[in-house]
C-alpha cells in the first residue's frame, strides 16, 4: 500500500514538472511577427530609442553628451528582489548584441527572451513594448546598430531565490505579459494626437511601468485599472506620482503644461524636474515637438484615478 501510494505520489510530481516545463517555455515570436529589416527607418528608430529612454539604463550613471550612445550598462538597480544590472546592449559582437538578428531583438524587446531561450527578467519592459508595432522594432533596431561598439559585460544580476530562478519568470509571463492591445480604449472621435500619444506612453515611453501599481506587492503585473495613477517607487523611496487628470494628479496642467515640462523640465509653479524624472525628461526633450505634444494630449485624455501619489510639480 505504501510503495503504491509513493509510486503514485512519484507519477504525480513527475507530471507536475512536466506541466510546469511546458507552461513556462519561452514563446518567440514567428516570422510574420517581425518587421522589415530592408525597408527599416533608422531615423524614426532614433526618435523611439530617446521616447524609450534606452540611454537612461543603458549607458553610464550621469553619462553626457555622446556618452549617452555608449549603451555598455549602466548604474544597478537595486529592489525588494535584488540587484538588477543593465547588460551591455551596444553592437559590440562579443560583449553587446552586435551579433544578433532582428528577430533576436524583437524576442527580446516583445516576448522578454534571449536569443539562447532563456526568459528575461520584467526589469525590463517588455511587458509595454509588446505594444509596439512590428516595424517600429524594427526601425529601432536598425538605429541601434549605427551606436558604438562598446566592450565590457555588465555584471550579472544578483537575485534571491527564488528570484534567481529564471524558468519561473514562464509562469510570471502567463499572468502578466499581456498583449499588443492598446491599454486605454480611446473613443473613436479621439484627436489624432492622443492616439499617437497613446502608442508613444503605451509602448516604447513605458510610462505605466513606473506610475502604475502592481499586484502582488509590488512582484505582480500592472493594476490596468489604475493605470498611471502612481505608485511605490520600485528603487524604495517615496512615491511615483500620479499622471492621470484628477485632482490627485495632473488636472491643474493643461496639455501645453505638460508638453512644455517634457521639452523644458519647468512646472506651472515655476519648480523644476527632480529624482528620476530628469532623465526622462532629458530624453523627452529630444524628441520632436509634435511627439511631446501628442504624450500630453494621451495623458489628459486618459481615466482620472485618485491616489495618494503626488502630481509630477513635485
Amino acid at each position: 500500500m505504501i510503495e503504491r501510494i509513493l509510486t503514485f505520489v512519484f507519477v504525480a510530481v513527475l507530471a507536475g514538472a512536466g506541466v510546469v516545463y511546458l507552461l513556462t517555455v519561452p514563446q518567440r515570436l514567428d516570422a510574420a511577427s517581425l518587421g522589415d529589416e530592408a525597408s527599416a527607418d533608422a531615423g524614426n528608430g532614433e526618435r523611439l530609442f530617446w521616447a524609450g529612454g534606452c540611454s537612461s539604463c543603458h549607458a553610464a550613471a550621469r553619462a553626457e553628451g555622446d556618452a549617452l550612445l555608449r549603451l555598455g550598462g549602466g548604474a544597478p538597480l537595486s529592489t525588494d528582489f535584488g540587484t538588477f544590472h543593465a547588460p551591455n546592449i551596444s553592437p559590440d559582437p562579443q560583449d553587446g548584441i552586435g551579433a544578433w538578428s532582428l528577430a533576436d531583438f524583437a524576442n527580446a524587446m516583445r516576448r522578454g527572451v534571449d536569443p539562447e531561450g532563456r526568459h528575461l527578467y520584467p526589469a525590463f519592459p517588455y511587458t509595454s513594448y509588446i505594444k509596439m508595432q512590428p516595424q517600429a522594432v524594427a526601425d529601432l533596431w536598425a538605429y541601434m546598430k549605427t551606436l558604438p561598439p562598446v566592450a565590457g559585460r555588465a555584471p550579472d544580476n544578483d537575485l534571491a531565490f527564488p528570484f534567481s530562478v529564471r524558468r519561473g519568470i514562464g509562469l510570471w509571463k502567463l499572468l502578466y505579459l499581456g498583449d499588443d492591445q492598446p491599454i486605454v480604449a480611446l473613443p473613436a472621435d479621439a484627436p489624432a494626437a492622443a492616439i499617437a500619444g497613446r502608442s508613444l506612453v503605451e509602448g516604447p515611453g513605458h510610462c505605466g511601468q513606473c506610475h502604475t501599481p502592481r499586484s502582488l506587492g509590488g512582484a505582480g503585473g500592472l493594476e490596468e485599472d489604475r493605470w498611471l495613477a502612481g505608485a511605490p517607487n520600485p528603487e524604495g523611496k517615496g512615491r511615483v506620482p500620479n499622471i492621470t487628470p484628477s485632482e490627485s494628479g495632473i488636472a491643474s496642467w493643461s496639455a501645453s503644461d505638460l508638453a512644455y515640462y517634457f521639452e523644458s523640465g519647468f512646472t506651472p509653479d515655476f519648480d523644476s524636474v527632480g529624482g528620476a524624472m530628469v532623465a526622462v525628461q532629458r530624453n523627452l526633450a529630444r524628441l520632436p515637438e509634435a511627439d511631446r505634444q501628442a504624450i500630453a494630449a494621451y495623458l489628459k485624455a486618459v481615466p482620472a484615478r485618485d491616489s495618494e501619489a503626488s502630481p509630477p510639480a513635485e
